[in-house]
């Protein structure tokens, strides 16, 4: 079993000792431990410093290609070195690394095909009460968006079984975190959580520059994965709520004729008719945005057979044995 764990890296030479250095070098159920630091246009020693510590195994980047990016070119690269298993911490030593033992079991159990760990915001000290607020809040909506039940969706210390990175694909450009718990929820990929214990904060966050930033950024990330999947129930409100708006000026125009009320009161039939075509209009969009989401699942699947036959099959852990494709509990 070969286990890859992917440190996303922004000029971190100063934090990164301390990264590497707690990382096990032995898990239970895992016979190879294999580190690769995702240099994302780092301008100072980080490299060398990896390099120092043993790394072996880098992806580089000539500019900075933020996170999302990272991360996809990370699981390309662990994938074709026939990573099992790969997990994602940071470079900040934000997270915990001794706990990835803990965050790999479920997964070698075939309990799960991904493990987000729960930071447990409420008790960070160095988080405001606003953020703490709006991280709840957060993983409430992507939970409800995925059908998940996770307690922290905005936690980068994560879990990958090989079966769930080959089904999901990174779309947004700013973080992968929020879309692939709601692709997996979409995709009935099983998930778990772990709760851990966050170390002392290191510096600012450089994925975001403020969290109104954050906020924009991930709400949008989590309209556009929520569509994807389920873009039939935009056009369907939108056309319900034209409909009714139609139906107001409509009753207002019949009232006024049968009261014998002077005037035309055309205004009221013309605006009746214009929010009923809005309506026929949605209806129609649902309609063919729900085909273009079946036409895309479809491509997906094509697309899950070619990184199949590129990566070679996934384990079915419950019984040792290689299969192609069919996973743990999907």
């Amino acid at each position: 079993m070969k286990l890859f764990i992917q440190i996303p890296c922004l000029n971190e030479e100063e934090t990164l000792p301390l990264v590497l250095e707690s990382i096990p070098t032995e898990i239970p159920g895992i016979d190879e431990i294999h580190i690769l630091v995702i240099d994302d246009g780092s301008s100072d020693r980080t490299v060398e410093v990896a390099r120092a510590h043993g790394v072996r195994h880098f992806v580089r980047h000539r500019r900075n290609m933020g996170l999302a990016r990272s991360f996809h070119d990370g699981i390309e690269y662990a994938l074709s070195h026939g990573a099992d298993i790969v997990v994602n911490t940071d470079g900040d030593n934000q997270y915990p690394q001794e706990m990835i033992g803990e965050l790999v079991q479920p997964i070698l159990r075939g309990e799960a095909e991904i493990v987000v760990a729960d930071r447990q915001t409420a008790t960070i000290e160095h988080f405001s009460p606003f953020k703490k607020v709006m991280q709840r809040f957060g993983s409430w909506v992507v939970n409800k968006a995925g059908g998940t039940d996770l307690p922290d969706a905005a936690s980068g210390f994560r879990a990958y079984s090989k079966y769930s990175l080959l089904r999901l694909n990174i779309v947004t450009k700013f973080s992968y975190c929020m879309e692939t718990i709601i692709q997996a929820g979409n995709k009935r990929l099983a998930t778990a959580s772990i709760p851990v214990t966050t170390n002392a904060k290191t510096r600012e966050s450089r994925l975001f520059s403020n969290i109104w930033h954050h906020m924009w950024e991930s709400g949008l990330a989590i309209l556009r994965a929520y569509f994807m999947y389920k873009p039939y129930v935009l056009f369907a409100t939108l056309g319900l709520l034209c409909a009714v708006l139609g139906a107001i000026p409509f009753v207002r125009y019949l009232v006024l004729i049968a009261l014998e009320t002077p005037g035309s009161h055309v205004q009221s039939l013309l605006l009746g008719v214009l929010l009923f075509v809005g309506a026929l209009l949605s209806f129609a969009l649902g309609a063919i945005a729900d085909l273009t989401r079946i036409t895309r699942s479809l491509q997906e699947d094509q697309l899950e057979l070619a990184k199949l036959q590129r990566y070679g099959p996934t384990r079915n852990w419950a019984n040792d044995e290689a299969t192609p494709g069919t996973g743990t509990l999907a």
